[in-house]
């Protein structure tokens, strides 16, 4: 028996499955396929809210610039308030960093449910559903592999 894929709640080998509780003997699935939900809103505004995250610094460095070269003050506060803009737009460097490690996991996990479809005995049973990308991506090529070394005839359509 060979092991294409394992974690605690899924199971791909060359003669079985286990996903969602449930075993199912690769002769069993007559027909798979994957299928994208709907989008999360909540994962968009939280990119979105990092996005701002990472600009408001670099906004509010720029204004202190900007104020100091507008307004007719002494040159001790113009280069106060100029020094405190260019101190506040570096600050965002190391901030910026931080914030897109969070961007990009956001990204891994992705912002839709993806699901693993399977017709079964005659019937459609979803044998996995996830947002996280990379998992969901790991799981289907194993499966993928399993079905191909198996040598039950079957059609795997594209995304739905």
């Amino acid at each position: 028996m060979i092991t294409y894929y394992r974690d605690p709640d899924v199971l791909v080998t060359s003669t079985g499955v286990r996903m969602g509780g449930r075993d199912y003997r690769l002769g069993d699935l007559a027909q798979v396929w994957h299928r994208r939900g709907r989008r999360s809103w909540s994962a968009v505004a939280g990119r979105g809210a990092l996005a701002i995250a990472i600009i408001t610094p670099v906004v509010i460095g720029a204004l202190g610039v900007l104020v100091a070269l507008v307004i007719d003050a002494s040159t001790a506060t113009t280069i106060a308030l100029a020094g405190g803009g260019v101190l506040i737009g570096l600050a965002a460097a190391p901030l910026a960093d931080v914030l897109l490690e969070f961007v990009d996991r956001s990204y891994d996990r992705g912002s839709r449910r993806l699901e693993i479809w399977a017709q079964v005995r005659g019937g459609n049973v979803l044998l996995l559903d996830t947002t996280d990308r990379q998992r969901f991506g790991r799981i289907y090529r194993a499966l993928q592999r399993a079905l191909d070394q198996d040598n039950v005839p079957r059609r795997t359509p594209g995304a739905r």
